[in-house]
């Protein structure tokens, strides 16, 4: 048993800015990654990191904050918004600080690009690797403040008895066993989920596991209906090419050489939000005028010319040459759209603090930030570059919120028995029994209906058929077998614990999207085409229990009606 003031679960943006959070404030403090820190998935965001900096344009936080309201198509709420603006700039100027390469205007400043749904250039960048260079820069930083690493970890069940977090159990990948870390409190940062899908963008780490985790503690999870679609991801791989690219001026074209977003945003056109021209791009392609009549659409550079693209999108460039052979300085580039970022999660306040129920009751001890959380910041679509400020800003008041609970708590009492539920599920993979079931099939099962009828385009008939073919792969998941019985490096049982996982949360997404009949940011119902204020301004919250999933929307959307009362989303 390790015991220690503070863990971390995952070393992500989020993880490893509450971590140096905490390190900073002289707090003992473990991060528990499933790979290596530097592996971690924020490491893939290219295109930059929002705040009103005004270095290249007028801006505000006003504006910003409008922005992400309307974005959100007014799901969001409106006071954890308000925080986020206000401390984003000082989230990026702390990474100036900590020695993050920004790229840079003629006169020094931090230089801007535009970004889908912002209404001024507010993307702080470096290249088209910025979550590359905050990551690294994050991971020295904790380096330097003596910060534990357990790289390689994976999180098996959470310690957590009267709503009181006493910490975590986690599997030694390389060596093998369980370890337990008692801790005073805990953070999960463990990122997304879009691995539920077949396309996607998210890396193959991103099994929603502390997810699941809460879900098997009895806790809800929330607004898990709302999946974000990235409208460039590469075709046939769902790889990511950052919406930088249309922020330096990229065309969208359809198979008839037309730029179809005139037809959907005629004001913003490509810089529209993320949800309007996923859309728009899977209209396209259900009606006939996808490039050549396949499932996919153009990504035009060419009229940037080679220096820009170079210069400010290099990787984007490297991706497509790599993976589909398409130098991009000389002809389009294939894409559709991608699973890419979960609005919903973990239900926390604006503190951070897990809540476990309507009323904002908070799990003492327990904390959550970034992509796995669900403070309600981004509603129902997210705009891009506000994630990473998300990640870092929330990651960073979580180290700190933190560090006032440690300093005044003590350790809460560990039960005689921690071990005994990550036991028994390892044992049961390991041992086999007479099972037949592989899990690999079990989660291409799960991949391939989760994009047929949880994807761009939702109804109820193939919500409710998916609903089925989740329960049934539940039932079939039960009698998984697998083939290593060894406990270093099984990977065998890494892979089934992450397919656990999945299947528990996906019937969690698939009910909350077949009940809200309406359509609103990244849910689009066709069968409930309109967004319902009436009826579905509110929030869901999802538990797992011993009947099914149980959902509540009492939850109440925080509005400032006198500022930004909810209107028609237009763009």
């Amino acid at each position: 048993m390790h015991q220690i003031d503070a863990v971390v679960v995952g070393a992500g943006l989020a993880g490893l800015r509450a971590a140096l959070e905490l390190a900073r404030n002289g707090i003992e403090v473990a991060v528990l990654t499933k790979v290596y820190p530097t592996r971690s998935h924020s490491g893939a965001a290219q295109g930059g990191i929002a705040a009103a900096l005004a270095n290249v344009a007028e801006d505000s936080l006003e504006l910003h904050m409008f922005d992400t309201i309307k974005g959100s198509d007014y799901l969001g709420d409106q006071n954890v918004i308000e925080l986020f603006v206000q401390e984003a700039r000082k989230t990026v100027y702390d990474f100036e600080h900590l020695g993050v390469p920004f790229s840079r205007t003629e006169d020094g400043r931090i230089n801007q690009r535009p970004f889908g749904g912002h209404s001024s250039p507010r993307a702080c960048f470096s290249a088209d690797i910025t979550g590359h260079v905050l990551l690294h820069t994050l991971y020295e930083q904790c380096v330097r403040h003596r910060v534990h690493f357990f790289n390689e970890f994976q999180a098996v069940s959470l310690m957590i008895e009267d709503h009181v977090s006493r910490g975590v159990v986690a599997w030694d990948i390389r060596h093998g066993g369980l370890h337990v870390f008692h801790a005073k409190a805990v953070l999960l940062a463990t990122g997304g989920y879009g691995r539920a899908f077949k396309i996607t963008s998210n890396a193959h780490a991103n099994t929603g596991d502390s997810l699941s985790l809460i879900l098997e503690a009895g806790l809800p999870l929330e607004d898990m209906e709302f999946v974000q679609f990235h409208p460039t991801g590469l075709y046939k791989h769902g790889i990511l090419l950052s919406e930088a690219a249309r922020g330096e001026g990229g065309y969208l074209l359809n198979g008839k050489g037309d730029r179809f977003m005139a037809t959907y945003a005629r004001e913003k056109m490509e810089l529209a939000p993320r949800d309007l021209v996923s859309r728009a791009e899977q209209t396209e392609i259900n009606e006939g005028r996808g490039v050549g009549g396949m499932d996919y659409v153009y990504l035009d550079l060419r009229h940037l010319g080679r220096e820009k693209i170079m210069d400010r999108l290099p990787q984007v460039w490297e991706l497509a040459l790599n993976y589909l052979k398409v130098d991009a300085i000389e002809a389009p580039v294939p894409i559709q759209p991608t699973a890419h970022y979960s609005m919903g999660g973990i239900p926390a306040n604006i503190h951070t603090e897990v809540i476990f129920n309507a009323a904002g009751d908070v799990v003492t001890g327990l904390y959550t930030a970034g992509e796995a959380s669900c403070l309600s910041l981004h509603g129902a679509n997210r705009l891009g570059t506000n994630s990473l400020q998300d990640a870092a800003t929330f990651g960073r008041l979580a180290g700190g919120r933190m560090t006032g609970f440690i300093r005044q708590a003590g350790f809460s009492p560990v039960s005689s028995n921690p071990l005994d539920r990550a036991t028994e599920r390892i044992e049961r993979l390991i041992s086999g029994g007479n099972g037949t079931e592989r899990h690999a099939r079990l989660r291409e099962e799960l991949q391939e209906n989760m994009t047929r009828h949880a994807g761009v385009f939702r109804n109820a008939e193939g919500l409710g058929q998916l609903q089925k073919t989740v329960r049934e792969l539940q039932q079939r998941y039960r009698n998984v077998r697998i083939d290593d019985a060894d406990q270093p490096f099984n990977l065998d049982l890494i892979e089934a614990l992450e397919v656990g996982h999945l299947l528990n949360f996906s019937e969690v997404i698939v009910e909350g999207a077949l009940v809200r009949t309406e359509s609103r940011g990244a849910h689009f119902r066709t069968d409930y085409p309109k967004r319902d204020d009436q009826k579905w301004l509110a929030h869901t919250l999802a538990w797992k229990t011993d009947s099914g999933v149980r959902l509540s929307h009492d939850k109440e959307v925080v509005i400032y009606m006198d500022r930004f009362p909810p209107q028609e989303r237009k763009y």
